[in-house]
């Protein structure tokens, strides 16, 4: 049961980590700017579901993108954890990763898809945290990783419904030491993705 604690903790904090609900709000506000809040809802809902649908894909076949390209799980942790690593080193640099948004469009209607669902929430970066815990573990944990990110969805849902009192309280200066702190959260997880692909693949 412990390990299973441990477990939750760490895939709740990884995800965490990535999707940033708190970091995120303020690109939500500007995104959103001059919307009344039945269409703020909207997008908030529409942009949650739809990278909630994309990383239980890849949690679900991502075993089999493994086999149809004959990718490797030491591999893949690798990259995983060099991916992982540098999104949090250029948080630490307090800089948005570009790896998660590669600039900001002016309004439409489909901001609710792009860049708010991908690649701001299921960017590359989330399907990597997402598969690395996945790929060749249980179907138990396959379960409780699932249900960790939902999860961390839903907290960013209400993160976007309630941003305009979440900046209120939180204060715009502390959103760059949120930053900083999940930076360094992503980046010892990317470094642990990292050495545990090494041992896979030399056996150690």
């Amino acid at each position: 049961m412990e390990n299973i604690w441990s477990y939750s903790f760490t895939v709740f904090m990884a995800f965490f980590a990535i999707m940033n609900p708190l970091v995120n709000i303020p690109i939500f506000v500007q995104l959103s700017e001059g919307l009344d809040e039945r269409r703020k809802k909207e997008i908030s809902k529409t942009s949650t579901i739809v990278a909630f649908i994309i990383v239980i894909a890849f949690i679900l076949i991502g075993k089999y993108i493994f086999q149809i390209f004959g990718l490797t799980i030491p591999a893949f942790k690798v990259f995983g954890g060099i991916l992982i690593f540098y999104i949090g080193f250029e948080m630490l640099q307090s800089k948005k990763s570009s790896i998660h948004l590669q600039g900001v469009p002016v309004y439409d209607e489909s901001i609710a898809i792009s860049p708010l669902a991908i690649p701001i929430l299921a960017g590359p970066g989330t399907i990597v945290t997402a598969m690395n815990f996945v790929v060749g573990a249980s179907f138990f944990h396959v379960l409780i990783t699932g249900l960790i990110f939902g999860l961390i969805v839903f907290l960013t849902y209400l993160a976007f419904i309630y941003s305009r009192y979440v900046i209120k309280i939180v204060g715009k200066k502390n959103f760059i030491i949120i930053g900083k702190i999940m930076g360094i959260i992503l980046g010892v997880l990317g470094v642990n993705m990292l050495i545990e692909g090494i041992k896979i693949a030399f056996a150690i």
